[in-house]
């Protein structure tokens, strides 16, 4: 019988002129031999545009092309686009497999953002609506995340100029400098708090995906947990995919050649088989 491959990626954050992905069919190479695709959140941006009808051109064009041109593919949700689809997580290899995009760790969803003490404010006031026992339900603390992420407008992600960009995305993500210092506590907090997630709601998974921070990376946490990050198509940083075949679990980089995306060398494999100690 032959091997069923799933693969999975996040970020691709296409129509973003800081993503790689200036196409997509340059992301072709990377549906070959597989049999399920797996987008993992912020493919795209959703949110309210300043230009009229960007978000739904670029909605309607996403979908189309992966219709078309991929094999079955699921999207989840991200705080980019949260309004995509109405999976925000994905179980995989009989629940062994956790995979989410990431900002459900963090209560401001994006720490490093313009938008953070808005948007904390916001989750903590619609969360404590909720009442203690609902807001600690996942399902309801997605619905939370994504009502609020829907409305906090693009900024330099919709910008065409190219001089307007580039000083939207310093205002939006690097000044003032401690900004920065933000982006370096969320990479280094994202493993432990990944695993608080998993072991709370997931406690079989062995594995948790999440994208998000745009950190590409691997960490075995004390219990035996493996939190992996599949990284993004923005730079500065790679995207890594991750490909479910069998009882394996394999990470890969991905490689761009003359303006595609392939699958690259092989970064690490696990096996999926045993179970979390």
């Amino acid at each position: 019988m032959p091997t069923r491959v799933t693969r999975i990626l996040s970020d691709v954050h296409y129509g973003d002129r800081g993503s790689r992905v200036r196409a997509l069919p340059a992301l072709r190479p990377l549906f070959e031999g597989v049999d399920q695709l797996v987008l993992n959140g912020d493919t795209i941006d959703t949110r309210p545009s300043k230009v009229a009808g960007q978000s739904e051109a670029l909605r309607a064009e996403t979908l189309q092309f992966f219709r078309d041109a991929a094999p079955p593919v699921t999207f989840l949700t991200g705080n980019h686009d949260p309004d995509i689809s109405a999976l925000h997580t994905l179980d995989l290899a009989d629940g062994r497999v956790f995979v989410t995009h990431g900002d459900i760790l963090f209560e401001e969803i994006v720490p490093w953002g313009q938008d953070a003490a808005t948007v904390r404010r916001r989750i903590r006031e619609q969360l404590g609506e909720l009442g203690p026992d609902r807001a600690t339900r996942l399902e309801h603390r997605f619905t939370v995340f994504r009502r609020v992420a829907a409305t906090i407008p693009q900024r330099h992600q919709s910008e065409r100029d190219a001089l307007k960009y580039t000083v939207g995305i310093l205002a939006d993500t690097v000044w003032p400098p401690t900004r920065f210092l933000h982006i370096l506590r969320a990479w280094r907090n994202a493993p432990a708090l990944a695993g608080t997630l998993t072991r709370r709601y997931r406690p079989k998974a062995g594995f948790v995906l999440i994208g998000h921070i745009h950190r590409p990376g691997f960490w075995r946490l004390p219990d035996g947990l493996i939190v992996i990050n599949t990284g993004s198509y923005c730079p500065p940083l790679s995207g890594w995919v991750a490909d479910l075949q069998d009882e394996r679990l394999i990470l890969r980089m991905v490689e761009r050649r003359k303006g595609e995306f392939h699958p690259g060398r092989v970064i690490a494999e696990f096996s999926t088989a045993a179970p979390r100690p």
